[in-house]
């Protein structure tokens, strides 16, 4: 065990690498999408992006949609 202090980027790279022996690339991966808790306001940053369409607009935009796809 190393009684060192350790920066958290350091700590977080010793977990990882860890992670990453145990349970092999793609298991480190899903544990990551298991525990990361995200950030941001999503909702702020979705009324960014799509504004705040009516229903007629979101049924147009479904309706094109749909038009496109292969049958």
């Amino acid at each position: 065990m190393n009684a060192q202090p350790m920066t958290l980027e350091e700590i977080r790279k010793v977990g990882l690498d860890l992670l990453n022996e145990r349970l092999g690339a793609v298991g480190t991966v899903r544990f990551i999408q298991q525990t990361e808790t995200g950030w941001g306001d999503y909702t702020a940053e979705r009324e960014q992006w799509l504004g705040n369409p009516d229903l007629s607009t979101l049924f147009d935009a479904i309706k094109t949609t749909q038009c496109r796809k292969p049958a």
